[in-house]
């Protein structure tokens, strides 16, 4: 079986739903996954739109997810180290924790929730940004799974 994420709130390729954006009230959508490899050890989410104006622009980033996680609730907490485990890392808008979609008007952008299966915890500490957890992750990516929604304003 391969690695599969999915949200109640949105299917792949349908509009992200206004409460997960920055005109609604800004929470992160419920997420649910199934089918890791075989000897994963923990789990990190990234996500980003590639059709921002500035290039890749990084929405969330969640690492050290214990490998029994089979999914997020919706709103996880804006912090280093959420209630529902793991750790978060500083988005593009410079906050810690998600950071819906919020693209200037007139086009519609992509929103990819990529999920990593890796065969290690990173042990990084919260606040990380983009490129130092892809430097952590590289060699230990397992499987990866994505969910992509769109928004327009």
């Amino acid at each position: 079986m391969a690695l599969t994420i999915s949200s109640a709130s949105f299917s792949s390729g349908a509009t992200i739903p206004q409460k997960h954006t920055c005109d609604g009230d800004d929470l992160s959508p419920p997420l649910a996954w199934n089918g890791a490899p075989s000897g994963t050890k923990s789990f990190a989410l990234v996500a980003d739109d590639p059709d921002a104006p500035a290039g890749d622009w990084t929405h969330w980033l969640l690492y050290d997810l214990p490998a029994g996680t089979t999914g997020l609730p919706e709103n996880v907490a804006k912090v280093e180290n959420p209630p529902t485990g793991g750790r978060q890392g500083r988005n593009d808008f410079r906050r810690i924790g998600y950071a819906g979609p919020c693209p200037p008007p007139g086009k519609t952008h992509r929103y990819f929730f990529k999920l990593y299966a890796l065969d290690r915890s990173l042990e990084l500490q919260g606040g990380v940004r983009k490129q130092e957890l892809e430097r952590a992750m590289k060699g230990h990516v397992l499987a990866q799974a994505e969910l992509m929604g769109n928004y327009e304003r």
